[in-house]
């Protein structure tokens, strides 16, 4: 049975997915795959499957019925889900369902040991479900916001939202009135007239 906190991070998880679901679903090939910086190496597309990459090493724990162990370096690093949208998008659907019931497994309670490489050192570190879902929220959101600055050079707008970890939109509710709140969660013009 899941835990209010852990639901809670799931939850989270899912939401972070599925804002990148509908900014993916609004990107053309030629956007999703534009190369950006000096030495041209970024692309939206590649932040994407490197968000992705982590979700599934997450769900891939190997281990023993009484442990669990992640690696975050044997990613798969499919070249597909940074070339095509169309792809990225049933993945991140099958992604965001898989997730979704993560909680009502039983390997949910069970411990996590993290392979960890640090230089020629490497370790298993004492990890947990709870704390690998806060990773990877942190960890996409950090990666959306450079996604968003490489949307902003090819004049693709996004939500002022995407990109912005949870934590921010907390202190924004408190901070902030009713009315820029509102402001604040409506998705940019553009992207409303394509979901319609």
């Amino acid at each position: 049975m899941t835990n209010p906190m852990q639901a809670a991070l799931i939850d989270e998880a899912c939401h972070t997915l599925h804002q990148l679901m509908l900014f993916v679903g609004n990107l053309s090939s030629a956007q999703y795959t534009a190369v950006h910086g000096t030495d041209a190496r970024h692309t939206i597309g590649k932040h994407v499957r490197h968000i992705l990459d982590h979700y599934e090493a997450l769900l891939a724990q190997g281990g023993t019925a009484s442990t669990a162990s992640i690696d975050y370096e044997l990613r798969q690093r499919d070249p597909a889900l940074e070339q095509h949208p169309e792809i990225t998008l049933e993945h991140l659907r099958f992604l965001v369902k898989r997730l979704s019931r993560l909680g009502g497994r039983q390997t949910a309670i069970r411990p996590i040991t993290l392979a960890h490489q640090a230089g020629e050192q490497s370790a298993l570190l004492v990890s947990s479900l709870d704390r690998e879902l806060a990773f990877l929220t942190s960890h996409a959101i950090h990666h959306m916001a450079i996604i968003a600055l490489l949307a902003d050079t090819q004049g693709i707008e996004v939500p002022d939202t995407f990109g912005v970890h949870p934590s921010t939109l907390r202190h924004w509710q408190r901070t902030f009135p009713p009315r820029q709140q509102q402001a604040l969660q409506q998705p940019p013009r553009q992207q409303q007239e394509v979901q319609s």
